[in-house]
């Protein structure tokens, strides 16, 4: 289910790194600008210090151009690989104080990012040759939601909706307020919103969703066991998709169950950072 309008991710990026920049530049950086003659060059290394995937390399090496243009930036892995620790990610090389000025924004950049894909490829290889898609979710930090969203890409998911205008998921307030999953539906068709996604909790739900002509049903923290009488219930009628309280350890029974999607919010919610560093060379 690929997001049908999706923003444009360089300038999303651009806007992240804009606003990242700022925030930690100000009107100048006090400390290079004191102790590092304006003269002096430096070359760096930056290298994983465990094994990750990668991702955001791009991004860093925009950080770096962005601060100093002068400096070169030399991608020794691709975004999306899977790398040991001590594999080196970039080389660059460049005016010392641009490049120690952009050093903590890329490095945040691309920890966080690869924090994101490595978590997503430990799920996506635990749920091999089952036939299930693992999907991200909209619980991402503000602003960094394209971003994330990559970065799950590079993981190996698939994108959910990118945002609250790209895709019908009626979830249980909307139910609520409707007055059941049936007029939910019906509404949304009324308003020719194309592909509709109910939420449900229950397996009447289930069966009411499947007789309003729902096409993907989000099946909501139901136990393996009631999945599969979900998916049975349905009969390939709608496409299903399984969320709620997933976690590593429950996934794989989770796949077996016959689900098509599996949706897991803590790949972009808290996923760890991987351990990056930069370490400095005179380049002289």
């Amino acid at each position: 289910m690929p997001p049908r309008n999706q923003p444009d991710l360089h300038s999303a990026i651009s806007q992240v790194i804009d606003a990242a920049l700022a925030e930690d530049i100000g009107p100048g950086d006090v400390t290079s600008s004191s102790v590092i003659p304006a003269d002096l060059s430096f070359a760096g290394v930056m290298a994983a210090r465990e094994p990750m995937v990668v991702a955001g390399l791009p991004f860093a090496a925009e950080v770096f151009h962005r601060v100093v243009p002068k400096a070169s930036f030399t991608m020794e892995a691709v975004d999306g690989e899977y790398v040991l620790a001590g594999t080196v990610l970039a080389r660059m090389a460049g005016p010392a104080r641009g490049l120690l000025t952009a050093e903590r924004t890329a490095l945040n950049l691309l920890q966080h990012l690869s924090g994101i894909a490595t978590l997503t490829r430990r799920y996506v290889d635990a749920i091999a040759g089952t036939g299930a898609v693992l999907l991200d979710t909209r619980k991402t930090i503000p602003g960094l939601r394209q971003a994330a969203k990559y970065a799950t890409r590079m993981g190996g998911a698939r994108n959910h909706r990118m945002g609250l205008y790209d895709g019908v998921l009626i979830k249980d307030n909307h139910i609520a307020v409707c007055g059941s999953v049936a007029e939910a539906v019906r509404r949304a068709k009324t308003a020719a919103t194309g592909n509709i996604e109910v939420e449900c909790d229950t397996l009447e739900q289930v069966s009411e969703a499947v007789l309003a002509g729902a096409d993907i049903i989000l099946l909501d923290n139901m136990p393996p066991d009631m999945l599969r009488r979900a998916v049975g219930i349905i009969g390939g009628r709608a496409r299903t998709e399984a969320s709620g309280g997933v976690t590593f350890e429950t996934i794989r029974s989770i796949a077996e169950s016959g689900v098509d999607f599996i949706s897991v919010g803590r790949l972009t919610q808290s996923a760890p950072a991987v351990d990056i560093g930069l370490d400095w060379e005179d380049a002289e």
